[in-house]
């Protein structure tokens, strides 16, 4: 259950400040939302205490295994949002550079 409010207090966040006018504040509701997919997908899953899934059953009896495919697609998932995190800071520091401003209102101003 707490898990499922930090999902839907995460995703909450990230849409309001992909809402704000900043550019840093876009950011990081981006990676609020990536964050709160990849705990989506965990919960979805199923969350459980079991060996890892290359463990063999060696006496005979039954392990409960943890299932790769959601970690792998959550390890992919970290892997690409921290690329495209890098790109938009790069991406932001050149916009700064050229236009002095991070407020999308005041771009407005720099077209004149």
């Amino acid at each position: 259950m707490i898990l499922a409010i930090l999902v839907g207090i995460l995703f909450t966040a990230g849409v309001y400040l992909l809402l704000r006018r900043s550019i840093v504040k876009f950011i990081i509701g981006f990676i609020f939302i990536s964050n709160a997919t990849n705990l989506l997908v965990f919960m979805a899953s199923g969350l459980l205490a079991g060996a890892p899934a290359f463990i063999r059953d060696e006496g005979g009896e039954k392990i409960i295994m943890a299932d790769p495919v959601p970690q792998a697609l959550v390890l992919t998932a970290i892997v690409i949002g921290l690329g495209i995190t890098a790109f938009t800071l790069a991406l932001k520091y050149r916009f700064f550079q050229v236009t002095g401003t991070d407020d999308l209102d005041q771009l407005k101003r720099t077209d004149q």
